[in-house]
């Protein structure tokens, strides 16, 4: 197994250039507690293409290039040469890419996995969690399996995570209805996205081409009493969402005119996934979500918190959401399947299970 990253998005930590190095340790220590991979099996990459980040730049102590990153077709094709010596020397190795920043993620996901054996932790891995979570959430809300397309779903963020989440819960939506053309295009009404410019329209001007196909029309936000832009709390408050997800990196977002919101929604036991790490950046913690709503409600968070305890005897349980759940039987699944590509049913599956 081979954990690669280039440092440029670590967590909710930012560029951490070459000291983002810690981060594939981590995965890889988990690989070898998790899936029993031997521990010389595993070999940690850091593929050095300079920082941009300004504190690092002047700091005499940083190790890395202390220059700004490479980018566009200079930075491609470091990340080919990689791909390509790793498989030459070691054709049957995994690669996992962790902590690339979004705008390479896809790209670079799309790129490789048709022809490697590699997949995207923060892309992939995450997406897989947040489905197990939801298939969870609507068995924990007493309703079978299949009215998980029913579910209306809020996402907070718009990053790799948050698309990566989006794409892979309305594949599982669309196989559930038929799993063809129509099914698909149908599922994507079920998701409203909000990032830091509110409620994503078709009335936005640039809008990222991997958010485009979430983004909802304006005649029909206008019935819902919705407009471009539309903050989380008028979102929450007009769609009444069975589910609330957060993947904006952004520290208490699920505020408490949020949470407040969120008591009219339509599910008998809304589920609240705050899946930002670290623990700073979650959306909100255990304590500030069951105070407000009461022990109804799932909640699920990226980083570990202890249950609440709500007096009375009465718990308020913790769920953590977190890929670590995931990759490692991911890779040992490839591994042992001799599977020549990681594909989406593959990871669907272990999602589902």
């Amino acid at each position: 197994m081979i954990v690669v990253t280039d440092g440029s998005r670590v967590l909710g930590l930012g560029d951490l250039g070459v000291h983002g190095i810690g981060i594939a340790i981590g995965k890889l220590d988990l690989y070898v507690a998790a899936a029993g991979i031997n521990p010389q099996r595993v070999l940690p990459v850091m593929i050095d293409v300079g920082t941009n980040n300004g504190k690092l730049l002047k700091d005499p102590l940083y190790l890395g290039l202390q220059q700004h990153r490479l980018d566009g077709d200079d930075y491609v094709a470091v990340v080919d040469e990689f791909m390509e010596a790793v498989f030459t020397r070691w054709p049957n190795v995994i690669v996992q890419f962790e902590d690339f920043q979004s705008k390479w993620a896809f790209k670079l996901l799309q790129r490789y996995r048709n022809t490697y054996r590699m997949f995207n932790d923060d892309v992939q891995g995450t997406a897989g969690v947040a489905i197990a979570g939801l298939l969870g959430a609507v068995r924990a809300q007493g309703r079978p399996m299949i009215d998980f397309p029913k579910q209306k779903i809020v996402v907070a963020g718009a990053g790799s995570a948050g698309i990566g989440v989006l794409n892979a819960a309305r594949k599982t939506m669309a196989r559930m209805l038929g799993n063809n053309e129509i099914a698909y295009e149908s599922a994507k009404s079920q998701f409203w996205v909000v990032d830091a410019k509110g409620l994503i329209t078709e009335g936005r001007e640039n809008i990222d081409p991997d958010a485009l196909p979430f983004a909802r029309n304006l005649k029909e936000m206008d019935r819902q009493g919705l407009r471009e832009g539309a903050s989380l709390v008028e979102v929450v408050k007009q769609v009444k969402p069975d589910v609330l997800l957060g993947l904006s990196a952004v520290g208490g977002l699920f505020s408490k005119e949020v949470l407040e919101a969120l008591k009219d929604s339509t599910s008998t036991r809304p589920a609240i996934f705050a899946m930002s790490n670290p623990t700073k950046n979650a959306e909100c913690t255990p304590e500030v979500a069951f105070s407000i709503l009461g022990d109804n409600i799932i909640f699920a968070s990226g980083s570990p918190f202890r249950d609440v305890d709500l007096g009375n005897g009465r718990i308020g349980h913790c769920n953590q959401g977190n890929n670590m759940y995931l990759f490692p039987g991911i890779g040992l699944g490839t591994l042992l399947s001799g599977s020549r590509v990681i594909s989406d049913g593959m990871l669907q599956a272990a999602a589902e299970r």
